[in-house]
């Protein structure tokens, strides 16, 4: 893969959002630049609306943010299924079964939205301090939200690399991993959200290890996201698979009394 390109700082949009660029900055150790700036890479871009992950150069992509009003979580969250959703039937939930999830790879936060909206209690790791900004000002956007502020509720994040992820309390009864898959088409073919983390964070280089850790934390099930066709992570055969026409959820059960889904 080609080397990533430079994280060039925060930006604020205009000088209202100057103090929240400011702010950020300094806690990720990175300089405020201007929005406008001439030269190619990425920027954390405070607007008034949302927190953005914004490429600047030629061929750029749009921005990323996390939005859990509207959009497609939204639609998702009306429409997605409920618990007859792929994911739902991975994660193991059943009438007067709803697990307590360890979601190891946060990323954008969708797929711990949905467990959420489903009923569930979910811990998120985001260990790239870039990413979990951005999902922090989703959540914190999205909890003032008269509809889905209870879902938001059982949302809770930490900045943190899951391998170095210890329980003082109950272990986690389900352990969700969606490692970064390298995609090779055209970069035209490929999601923009995808495109930015790739150039942000590259391939993921320690998925092994993260399955490694979850399968000594999950009291029932390590729940692992892979794109269809892709082989089994760390070449390790799940108990069983759910495949959807783009996904497939590999599930490696870790509790004897866990029947298979």
């Amino acid at each position: 893969m080609s080397e990533k390109p430079l994280f060039l700082g925060v930006a604020a949009a205009s000088s209202n959002e100057q103090s929240v660029a400011e702010t950020l900055a300094a806690a990720l150790s990175v300089p405020v630049v201007p929005p406008n700036l001439d030269e190619t890479g990425l920027l954390l871009l405070v607007k008034e609306t949302a927190l953005q992950l914004q490429q600047i150069g030629p061929d750029a992509p749009g921005p990323v943010w996390v939005d859990f009003v509207e959009g497609k979580a939204a639609h998702r969250r009306k429409f997605g299924g409920g618990r007859g959703q792929p994911l739902a039937k991975a994660i193991g939930l059943k009438k007067g079964w709803t697990p307590r999830v360890l979601d190891m790879t946060a990323g954008l936060g969708r797929d711990a939205f949905v467990l959420a909206t489903l009923g569930c209690e979910v811990e998120m790791m985001e260990r790239s301090p870039v990413v979990h900004a951005l999902l922090a000002d989703g959540l914190e956007r999205a909890r003032e939200d008269a509809d889905i502020g209870s879902i938001i509720s059982r949302m809770k994040l930490q900045h943190l690399d899951g391998r170095l992820y210890r329980t003082a309390h109950e272990r986690p009864e389900v352990v969700y991993l969606d490692p970064m898959y390298p995609h090779r088409e055209k970069s035209a073919k490929v999601k923009k959200e995808m495109r930015l983390f790739q150039l942000l964070l590259g391939d993921d280089q320690d998925s092994a290890e993260l399955l490694e850790t979850a399968l000594t934390l999950a009291s029932r099930r390590v729940v692992v996201k892979r794109p269809a066709k892709a082989p089994f992570l760390a070449e390790r055969k799940p108990s069983v698979s759910i495949s959807s026409p783009n996904t497939r959820y590999d599930i490696y059960l870790t509790g004897s009394h866990n029947a298979a889904t």
